[in-house]
This record gives structure tokens, sequence and C-alpha cells, in this order.
């Protein structure tokens, strides 16, 4: 079975592990969209929506969008500063 598996050259390996890595952080990048937009509206939306949201769900909404930004902030920093230290 495992005469099966294809070998690959170098280059091929390191451009797969590339790719990999770079699937994996988008991974991460859409689970934490996911995850902050399910605890935003949890923690914000206290009423059953309507067309509008009341004034402080609004509010709560919007620190809550301006704190998961500045975290997706923070942590692309920290990605592109790990890549520059490899």
């Amino acid at each position: 079975m495992a005469e099966n598996i294809p070998k690959f050259d170098e280059a091929t390996q390191k451009e797969l592990a590339v790719f990999l890595e770079k699937e994996q952080t988008q991974a991460k990048i859409h689970s934490s969209v996911h995850n902050f937009t399910t605890m935003c509206w949890d923690k914000c939306i206290t009423s059953t929506p309507s067309t509008r949201f009341s004034r402080s769900e609004e509010s709560c909404l919007v620190s809550c969008v301006d704190r998961f930004l500045d975290t997706s902030i923070f942590l692309v920093k920290q990605i592109q500063e790990r890549r520059g230290s490899q």
C-alpha cells in the first residue's frame, strides 16, 4: 500500500508545506470569525431581532466588533513576525 504513495521532490514538499500552513492559518481565521460572531451576538442581542437593533445592542455590537478587529490585527502581526523570524 505504501508503494502507491507518490514521492515528491524537496521543492514540491516545501510547496505543499507552505500551502498547508496557509490553509491552516485561513481555517484558524475563519474559526475565529465564527467564534467572535457567535460571542458578539450572544453577548449583545438581548431581545428578539426585528428590523433594527436597540441602541444598547447596536453600541454593544460596535464595541464587540472593534475588539474583534483589534484582536485580528494583533494576530496578523504575530503571524507576520513568526514568518519573518523563520
